[in-house]
């Protein structure tokens, strides 16, 4: 399986909230929403600087809202 490193490689469409954790080595977001098969699926990614958290929070803003 590839490794995941943007919010749309497993969701077409998001919720209007997510969670952000943030551990010694980096952070995760999670957020949910729809796959391309129009299923309900939560991504889980995490990211070791806060410039990476930030273009995931980006890419969040910028998707279509389930």
């Amino acid at each position: 399986m590839a490794k995941v490193t943007k919010i749309s490689d497993k969701l077409t469409k998001v919720n209007d909230n997510f969670t952000i954790n943030m551990y010694d080595n980096g952070y995760m977001l999670e957020i949910s929403g729809k796959n391309k098969n129009d299923d309900w699926a939560t991504a889980k990614i995490t990211c070791g600087s806060i410039s990476e958290l930030v273009d995931l929070i980006t890419e969040a803003s910028t998707m279509e809202r389930d």
